[in-house]
């Protein structure tokens, strides 16, 4: 008899240095922890594996809000969240028999939720984050305009009077709380919301003034975060030329879809006829729910080495929509890492 998800999970705990290393190989211990940036892979302190004890294989993506076991682990990052393949990946890692193509096929389909129902208290915690990053919103300034937030995206090159209205998901926290530092910072908020439209997370950017006074990103080792239960959710910033809510999108309708806040700003700028979402994280863009009226995605990726996780990542979203039977195309900016590189260079020249 094969063992079962708990048992190769328990087992794929036992090794978990190994698999820490194996799975996000830029990543580097931290005293009883794996650090790295993300699921995708890059360089980082934002995912934190526990590497012993009870907790060994327990791991959390601090800026996303995603976590899960070892399994999970290995399910996120080299399965697209296909769990029936990551297990067979996890039995012939483990020595437990020889792999089927199903490990090592991207999933042709959304991601498969995570195994099992959580437990009461999982849950109260889910709803807890939830509520906090939803008051943490509606105690936020709505309007932009003359707040380090703007002085910020400024910086950037991008200067949102030139869309003649600010997108109504990103507001300003005058001192908003900051866990690693132990003070309060000003913060540009950025509201995630689910395929029904449902507040769900809020992205947090903390901001600082530079020996220059001007306004970046603060001297934090993680100055972008995620509160609440982000997998899957987007943040709306451009409605494009049809105006409407996502949910009303009209049929053959085309969605940009960016990683970052800054990038994606930076397309609606140069392309406001798109409708431009952005995902936050890489490995969520391959978790996006769209409705069935939109037919072209474009997928606004970052100029990454082919060979490193990001790429991957890129590719497993690539899977994601292709699979729904959508147009997927990748647009990437033609000098430095992405689009808003390009755009402050233009901007400077």
């Amino acid at each position: 008899m094969q063992p079962d998800a708990g048992e190769l999970s328990r087992a794929l705990a036992g090794r978990i240095s190994a698999l820490a290393a194996e799975l996000l190989p830029a990543g580097r211990r931290d005293g009883q922890e794996w650090r790295c940036g993300s699921l995708a892979g890059e360089a980082g302190n934002s995912l934190a594996v526990h590497l012993t004890g009870q907790r060994a294989g327990v791991w959390c993506d601090f800026a996303s809000d995603e976590r899960g076991d070892a399994l999970d682990l290995v399910a996120a990052i080299r399965c697209g969240g296909d769990m029936r393949a990551a297990l067979d990946w996890a039995r012939h890692w483990l020595g437990l028999g020889q792999p089927t193509a199903s490990a090592s096929r991207p999933p042709t389909r959304p991601a498969a939720p995570p195994r099992g129902a959580p437990d009461e208290q999982a849950d109260a915690e889910t709803q807890a984050r939830q509520k906090a990053a939803q008051r943490m919103w509606l105690a936020a300034e709505p309007h932009l305009a003359g707040t380090p937030a703007a002085h910020y995206l400024a910086a950037r090159g991008i200067d949102l009077a030139e869309l003649g209205r600010q997108p109504r998901s990103l507001r300003y926290a005058a001192a908003l709380a900051n866990r690693e530092s132990g003070r309060n910072w000003p913060a540009l908020l950025a509201a995630i919301t689910g395929a029904d439209g449902a507040h769900i997370a809020t992205h947090r950017t903390w901001l600082a003034q530079d020996a220059d006074g001007i306004w970046r990103k603060a001297p934090l080792r993680d100055a972008k975060m995620t509160l609440g239960p982000m997998t899957g959710g987007t943040v709306r910033l451009w409605r494009g030329a049809s105006g409407r809510p996502l949910t009303q999108a009209p049929e053959g309708e085309t969605v940009a879809i960016a990683e970052g806040i800054e990038t994606a700003l930076s397309v609606v700028l140069a392309c406001p006829e798109l409708r431009v979402l952005c995902a936050v994280s890489l490995p969520n863009m391959a978790r996006i729910a769209l409705p069935a009226a939109v037919r072209t995605v474009i997928l606004c990726a970052d100029n990454d080495a082919p060979d490193s996780a990001a790429a991957h990542g890129l590719r497993r979203a690539i899977s994601h929509f292709a699979g729904e039977g959508r147009t997927v195309r990748v647009a990437r900016s033609p000098i430095g890492k992405d689009f808003n590189d390009a755009l402050q260079a233009e901007c400077a020249a």
